[in-house]
């Protein structure tokens, strides 16, 4: 009903000297509701407009996918359709676990062969995920850094067939109870993995035809087979460079929190490289050594509250490292051996942080030519005691930040 008629038909129901105060109050109702009925179409603009960008983004990330597969077919693995995928896995009866990008699923290839089968979520991540793990694994080819077996790349459908590793990832063997005295790995087999780890890292940043920056090295990241030989796997954050190329950039922050070098953080600090995955392995080997995480506000005295900076301490006073589980000279020396190596690669400056073939070097070196490094960014020059709890509140900050910037 228009609102001449409207306005025709209230003449006749009120009297005239009532007329102008209704005009008012009706002319508010007009308005109230045509303001309603844009809001309500600029409401369903939106959800439409949402709609349309998330199923074009899809589209796009299909486009990509399927163009990346078509330019590096000779290097791709093998490629499966769905259905062998569900072959392969017994229908995904046998489930090993859960990412933030989908679940892992044991199976057999009709060779007998064991494999583990990674099937992404259909709505999480832009796909870049997908082709950074294909296309980096693909270029690689050592005994420290997992095998694609093949994939499944079938409409939404999305999945990545690896070698198995029977022991799982190296996160469920390193953090150990405060109380226990005994290791789940001795100090020996420790060492080795350690060394493994930085033998793959080696490879990935210098044997390659085109550098590969991991970008998201961690203890859940690191699979060990039958024989604890560890293998990088995950390379969804990954950035392939030329081999020249020291400084890379990036649009936004990745990693873990907790393991990401401060420079992805604030790029104050000095350029994105090869050394962010330098930082990560140190922070990680740290770890190992403890048999706890870096940072535990649990800990029964303040000052073990963030173990690196306990750990320097140690070092730096000359006195026993009183580490878990170390029962003779030899595993001693592994042990302060690691410690020095990982306090070389956490500096904060990327300058300061030893290639990954000058880690290998002095982890398979002499440990009484190592010399203590230079003071983490957590320490200031002007003063040799730091109180624990501001190092606390600077590492808890650093987080912080990290999430926001990931957010």
């Amino acid at each position: 009903m228009c609102p001449l008629k409207v306005t025709s038909l209230l003449t006749n129901i009120f009297p005239v000297h009532d007329l102008t105060c209704f005009s008012a109050v009706a002319g508010s109702i007009f308005t109230c509701a045509g303001i309603l009925i844009l809001l309500f179409c600029f409401k369903i603009k939106i959800s439409w407009h949402k709609c349309l960008s998330f199923w074009e983004s899809k589209a796009e990330d299909h486009r990509k996918i399927e163009a990346f597969l078509n330019n590096h077919g000779s290097y791709a693995p093998k490629r499966y359709n769905y259905s062998e995928v569900k072959k392969i896995t017994s229908c995904f009866k046998n489930k090993l676990g859960q990412g933030g990008f989908g679940i892992v699923y044991g199976g057999s290839l009709d060779n007998g062969s064991q494999v583990a089968v990674k099937v992404l979520n259909e709505l999480n991540g832009s796909g870049e995920e997908f082709i950074n793990e294909v296309e980096s694994i693909s270029r690689t080819s050592h005994v420290n850094i997992v095998s694609l077996v093949g994939f499944c790349f079938e409409g939404r459908k999305r999945a990545l067939v690896y070698e198995f590793m029977p022991n799982g990832s190296l996160e469920k063997f390193i953090y150990e109870e405060r109380s226990e005295n005994v290791r789940q790995l001795g100090w020996p087999v420790l060492y080795k993995i350690a060394l493994g780890i930085a033998r793959g890292l080696e490879y990935l940043h210098r044997g390659c035809i085109t550098r590969i920056l991991h970008f998201d090295i961690k203890p859940h990241n690191i699979l060990l087979d039958e024989d604890f030989c560890p293998k990088i796997s995950d390379f969804g954050l990954a950035k392939l460079c030329v081999k020249k190329e020291s400084i890379v950039s990036m649009l936004g922050a990745r990693g873990t929190i907790g393991y990401i070098a401060p420079e992805i953080v604030c790029r104050n600090l000095g350029g994105v490289s090869h050394k962010s995955d330098v930082y990560s392995y140190g922070m990680m080997v740290l770890e190992m050594v403890g048999g706890r995480k870096n940072v535990d506000a649990g800990a029964d005295r303040t000052s073990e509250i963030y173990f690196p900076h306990w750990l320097y301490r140690r070092i730096e006073q000359d006195e026993e490292l009183q580490l878990i589980g170390i029962m003779n000279e030899e595993e001693k020396e592994y042990a302060k051996k690691m410690v020095m190596v990982s306090l070389c690669c956490i500096q904060t400056d990327p300058l300061n942080r030893p290639s990954m073939t000058k880690v290998m070097e002095m982890s398979e070196g002499n440990l009484d030519s190592m010399q203590i490094p230079p003071k983490p960014y957590l320490y200031t020059s002007s003063r040799t005691e730091v109180d624990s709890s501001a190092v606390e509140l600077a590492y808890s900050l650093s987080a912080v930040l990290s999430a926001v910037i990931l957010l």
